[in-house]
């Protein structure tokens, strides 16, 4: 393949990603309306009634209702997205069924942390009455440090396959970088990403006692020990800025002022809907409504931050390497290996990316001053 083949595929590939999302969010958002609008909404409350008079059991039973026929009226955008586009691109290394068993595990994984979620979110909306945003996002900041900690050893091992990496030379210098930047490391973890997909990735998980490196085995098999390190250093970039502990503190901030503007937003539009009470359950989806609209807003705010936090940490990995080409070289691998979009719109890429592009990123990078 081409250079020129290589760009227009990653350009569609990643096109069709980005259209296929805001596709899903405009229908998303359309058929919420609908169905309060229509009545559905209500009238699936008042079906639910006739089996049950405990208002959470009807909240539950509502809410998984309209959950299961979300994912069956999106199902056919998230066969083509993720298995489809998968294998045409030759990103994914899934059988049908394998892709299947993955989306089952993480409905179950979903259950379980958001169903006590809801029940909580519930119970606080009909003790707290107007200000239930308030503890509800006090909630929300013990359970996100909560989830951190048990991410790498509780989440991530119900998906992959993590064990110890070899001793050798490459874990002797991650260990090394690790100790530069007062971070205690026992041990780095690989896993086994290969089973679903031939993208290249590796990740610094865990708070306190349960912080963990690990790395992609795809990673591992495809890069050299050099390459590896400056994508290490970069991970280790994030723990040397504080941006965990930052994401943590800027997340919470934003947490409380969006479910306070959704609260707001929430009860003022109620009448509309002709509902008259914010703990009625057929309302509710109003406020998903509301937290879309306000996540839209969100979303380049977060993501500016999101880069910049991205180019201190590349300083690091550069700083502290010394290996400005092996790093860019690896940046520039990993983009083709994971079909990344190199040269995205300028507005595509400040409204939508997390991380800078790799053009920008090689630009600033090639800036630094060693």
């Amino acid at each position: 393949m081409n250079l020129f083949n290589a760009v227009s595929n990653s350009k569609r590939y990643n096109n069709i990603k980005l259209a296929i999302g805001i596709v899903k969010g405009i229908l998303s958002f359309i058929l919420l309306l609908l169905f309060l609008y229509s009545g559905y909404s209500q009238t699936l409350v008042n079906i639910i009634s006739n089996y049950s008079s405990n208002n959470y059991i009807i909240f539950i039973l509502f809410t998984v209702t309209v959950g299961a026929a979300g994912s069956i009226i999106y199902s056919p955008l998230s066969f083509y997205s993720g298995f489809y586009l998968e294998h045409k691109y030759q990103l994914s290394n899934q059988s049908f069924f394998q892709w299947i068993w993955e989306g089952i595990k993480g409905i179950f994984v979903v259950s379980v942390i958001g169903l006590p979620i809801l029940l909580l979110f519930f119970w606080v909306l009909n003790y707290f009455g107007s200000m239930w945003w308030l503890p509800f996002a006090f909630f929300m900041f013990v359970i996100s440090v909560v989830l951190a900690q048990i991410v790498p050893i509780v989440i991530i091992p119900i998906f992959y396959k993590v064990s110890p990496l070899d001793d050798g030379e490459l874990k002797e210098k991650i260990i090394t970088l690790a100790n530069e930047v007062g971070m205690k490391v026992d041990n780095v973890f690989k896993f086994n990403m290969s089973k679903n997909t031939k993208k290249a990735n590796a990740a610094f998980t865990g708070l306190g006692r349960t912080k963990r490196i690990i790395l992609g085995d795809t990673l591992l098999d495809n890069y050299s020990v050099d390459q590896i390190i400056t994508v290490m250093a970069h991970e280790l970039g994030h723990y040397k800025h504080k941006h965990i502990i930052k994401n943590i503190f800027i997340g919470t901030i934003f947490s409380f002022l969006t479910l306070f503007l959704i609260a707001v937003f929430y009860e003022n539009t109620l009448h509309l809907f002709d509902f008259n009470n914010i703990t009625e359950i057929a309302a509710l989806p109003l406020l998903t409504i509301w937290a879309m609209v306000i996540g839209i807003i969100q979303q380049p705010v977060s993501n500016i931050i999101s880069r910049r936090f991205e180019y201190q940490a590349d300083e690091y990995a550069v700083k502290s390497t010394g290996k400005r080409e092996a790093f860019i070289s690896t940046l520039d691998k990993l983009t083709d290996q994971n079909l990344g979009d190199r040269d995205p719109h300028p507005f595509v890429e400040w409204f939508f990316y997390s991380h800078p592009s790799i053009k920008n990123r090689t630009e600033y990078i090639n800036s630094i001053n060693i």
